[in-house]
């Protein structure tokens, strides 16, 4: 069992920056991957960025550019740099902790975790 926790969400306008932060029970360095999803209503979740133990990284295509994962091993902590928010960007952020997975791809018998989500506003 992994509990992560998400915080850094908030209200911002448009063109500005925030940054999440997910902070696991566990060992970062042991999760394959962790990344970040996003839900807004009525849409499915989406994966917008993911890191590797091994520090490769996979984004979403309208995210490229404009943000940046992270993890700190020292804190178990991964964090998401969001810049030049625009308002699609709006959505509630979810972090995912994976097992048996790398930045790309969920392998067979993959274990993910989930945290309680962070809301993210983009105002126009």
């Amino acid at each position: 069992q992994v509990q992560l926790v998400e915080s850094g969400g908030g209200l911002v306008q448009a063109g500005g920056s925030l940054r999440l932060s997910c902070a696991a029970s566990a060992s970062t360095r042991t999760i394959d991957a962790i990344g970040w999803y996003r839900q807004a209503p009525g849409k499915q979740r989406d994966l917008v960025a993911r890191i590797s133990s091994g520090g490769s990284t996979n984004y979403a295509g309208s995210v490229k550019g404009r943000f940046t994962i992270s993890r700190d091993n020292a804190r178990n902590t991964v964090y998401l740099q969001m810049n030049s928010l625009k308002p699609e960007d709006t959505a509630v952020y979810y972090c995912n902790a994976c097992f048996n997975c790398n930045a790309r791809f969920n392998f067979a018998n993959s274990q993910n975790y989930w945290g309680q989500g962070t809301q993210v506003t983009v105002s126009s």
